[in-house]
Order: structure tokens, then C-alpha cells, then sequence
């Protein structure tokens, strides 16, 4: 077979509001057979900062993830809002989460947060030589607490699952061997 592609069908919206748009979609296969319904779903863009202070620490955020129903460490991170690029968001989520700016920044990469359910695309940055301007400016459901943590202690977190969050520790190594 040299073409691949699935080809859709038909949509059903099953949950379509301005946080998700959850979908049944059936296709057909490229060998012409009709599919059940497979799931997908739309959220926004996001970007995941990997953000380190004046003296080195990194800066990571506590908060509750209902997703596991469990409080992760993982790096500041957020939604971008309509027609905001990734640096623009990434500011923006790093001084509203933690209330530290940088003026040294870096994309590294953009690539889909998971690729077999869900269209969004998730951004990795790095802000260095971050400093402490302001006080978290928190939306209604966000709670979470700000760390500093050496990178010795980061790395022993991910190997004993305390940081959790798949693409935050893929972000982080890529960061460290950009």
C-alpha cells in the first residue's frame, strides 16, 4: 500500500465548548474498510518553559493534576490565547505563575502534545537568568506553588517519578543538550 492516509468519514461533536472539542470520527482505511469510531479531541496550543534563576535553580511550579488526581512538580507552563505566538505566551505564563521575567530566551522546538487523540501543538522554551519582579497573578483555577530546584535533584525527581509531566521531562533534555 502506498498511500496510507486514513480518510474521514464523518465527525461527531460529542463536547464542543471554548476548552474542548471531544469527537467521534469514523474512517476508512486504506485497505477500504470502514472504521468504529476513534476519538480525538482539540485543545489550545501550550507552551512549557524551562526556566532557570539567576543562580542556576530551576524554576518549577506544585499544582493539583485531575487528569492522575495528584499535585506534579513540573515547569511553569500554559495555554496561548488566540493569535498570541509562543514567546509572547511564554512571558506571560512565567511572570503570571511564578512573577520572574528573562530577557534571555530561546524556542527550541514545537511539536504535537500526542499526536494519536488530540490536534495541539505544545512549544518548548528556555528562559534564562529569570529574576524575581512581581507576585503570581493566578487565573480562577489555578493554585500552585513556586520551587527552586538544583539540577541534580531535578534529574533524581524524574527518575523517581516525582516529576511527572512526559513532555516537561522531555523539555528538559532537550534544553539541557540544545
Amino acid at each position: 500500500m502506498d498511500e496510507i492516509k486514513w480518510k474521514k468519514i464523518s465527525t461527531e461533536h460529542i463536547v464542543q465548548n471554548k476548552w474542548i472539542d471531544f469527537r467521534g470520527e469514523k474512517y476508512i482505511f486504506p485497505n477500504g474498510v470502514e472504521s468504529g469510531y476513534f476519538y480525538t479531541f482539540t485543545k489550545q496550543n501550550y507552551v512549557v518553559i524551562v526556566a532557570k534563576n539567576t543562580e542556576g535553580k530551576y524554576i518549577c511550579v506544585k499544582q493539583y493534576r485531575p487528569g492522575i488526581d495528584c499535585v506534579t512538580c513540573e515547569f511553569p507552563a500554559g495555554g496561548m490565547e488566540a493569535g498570541e505566538n509562543p514567546l509572547d505566551c511564554a512571558k506571560r505564563e512565567l511572570y503570571e505563575e511564578t512573577g520572574h521575567v528573562s530577557d534571555d530566551w530561546k524556542v527550541l522546538i514545537t511539536m504535537p502534545a500526542n499526536a494519536t487523540v488530540c490536534d495541539n501543538y505544545f512549544t518548548v522554551l528556555i528562559a534564562d537568568n529569570c529574576r524575581l519582579t512581581g507576585k503570581q497573578n493566578l487565573d480562577d483555577t489555578e493554585f500552585l506553588n513556586v520551587e527552586f530546584i538544583e539540577e541534580e535533584k531535578l534529574e533524581q525527581m524524574i527518575f523517581d517519578n516525582e516529576f511527572q509531566q512526559s513532555n516537561h521531562v522531555m523539555a528538559y533534555y532537550m534544553a539541557k543538550y540544545k
